[in-house]
């Protein structure tokens, strides 16, 4: 599954004592002394805090939910700077029937969805990619699906070299962050841009549905790789010109002031709000002028943005509102969509097909079996244990 989590984890600014205090209600420091924590596990105290913290914060959430319905919601449409299409919106039940019956179950929707799991070891990496694209087939509800695997082998022939500069003292930490940048490539890079490439590609269904923001930032930055980059323009051209018909659901906590505003829907509600142009801005916001992807970048953001927007819906009061993007052509009929196959599974309020897909990733390209295949090929090389990590010997 695609992390939506960026991979930069650089931290802009130092946090202060202030902002701790604010967040955690007590002093950094106080946290930081081991003789102010509990001794062991004591159930009684912890359940005692945690019913206190939760009931605290859902009374305050209630309290911010009636005063967000009453005066944010009605200023969504219209305000300056929005899209012409933002609102608070209804799916009714009769709706989202109409799409189970005549887009969901008979097959004319598809679920992308990858997975990557890697082995690195001194003399090898390898990291190998999956991506399910799943679908219900008639009205029985059953799957079927159709998988896309490719696998990366990168054999270091810097060794002896590295090993003569740390000798020499004159180790270059650089080395270290290419490998590091190639690692960051195929596994969330490649993966990303796979997923997009089977929804626009290799699925033939009228509507699509994709995990995450379709313009993830690994994408837009190319992950330190130009062309990943360019590949990646290419695939998203086609996904917003061409196909339009799309939908992308993110299950991640990111844009927190427009998942407070879903709190405040009631069941069945969404709400469209901007377009992506901002969002996509402030990824290249600190890059140089002399960077050869700020050209590309800019141009696509221009171009393609103002037609993906983003909003949130929300199937059922005792779950959390979902992120989601689509064309704007389509929009209102994408989160439909989405809500329909969200519905099926109410205790999760996310796309069923979605989950489907990642089951299917994680059962076909999961950990387990590629590492069991990892570490038969490597005692057959009679290299036996001397190169896996600590992790992967425990298993």
């Amino acid at each position: 599954m695609a992390d939506e989590t960026p991979p930069d984890d650089a931290v802009p600014n130092l946090l202060g004592d202030k902002e701790f205090r604010t967040t955690f209600g007590e002093d950094l420091a106080q946290t930081l002394n081991l003789d102010t924590w509990s001794p062991g596990m004591d159930p009684k105290e912890i359940m005692f805090r945690f019913q206190r913290e939760i009931s605290t914060s859902v009374q305050r959430e209630d309290r911010m939910r009636e005063l967000i319905r009453k005066e944010l919601l009605p200023r969504i449409a219209g305000r300056k700077h929005g899209p012409a299409e933002a609102g608070v919106f209804r799916a009714t039940p009769q709706e989202l029937t109409t799409v189970h019956e005549g887009l969901l179950f008979p097959g004319n929707v598809i679920a992308v969805l990858g997975t990557s799991v890697s082995h690195e070891s001194l003399p090898l990496g390898i990291t190998q990619i999956g991506v399910a694209a799943v679908g219900y087939q008639g009205n029985a509800g059953t799957f079927s699906q159709r998988l896309f695997r490719k696998d990366l082998a990168a054999k270091d022939t810097n060794s002896l070299q590295e090993a003569v500069d740390y000798i020499a003292n004159r180790h270059n930490p650089k080395t270290v962050s290419h490998r590091e940048l190639l690692s960051r490539l195929a596994q969330r890079g490649i993966r990303t841009y796979a997923e997009r490439a089977v929804l626009v590609d290799k699925v033939t269904t009228e509507w699509r549905i994709g995990h995450g923001n379709p313009f993830a930032h690994e994408l837009l930055t190319g992950s330190g790789h130009v062309g990943l980059l360019k590949a990646s323009l290419a695939v998203l051209d086609r996904l917003v010109r061409v196909q339009q018909k799309f939908v992308f659901v993110s299950n991640a906590q990111m844009e927190r002031g427009l998942l407070t505003l879903g709190l405040s829907l009631d069941a069945g509600e969404y709400i469209v709000f901007e377009n992506l142009e901002r969002l996509s801005s402030q990824l290249f916001g600190s890059w140089k002028e002399t960077d050869p992807r700020l050209p590309l970048v800019r141009k696509f953001v221009q171009s393609y943005c103002p037609n993906v927007l983003l909003g949130v819906f929300r199937v059922s009061n005792r779950t959390a509102p979902r992120l989601f993007y689509a064309h704007r052509e389509h929009v209102h009929m994408a989160a439909r969509v989405a809500m329909a196959d969200s519905i099926l599974r109410l205790e999760k309020s996310y796309p069923l097909l979605l989950d489907v897909a990642d089951l299917t990733c994680r059962s076909i390209f999961g950990e387990d079996g590629f590492e069991g295949l990892v570490q038969d090929a490597y005692a057959q090389a009679g290299a036996h244990l001397q190169y896996l990590l600590e992790r992967e010997s425990r298993r």
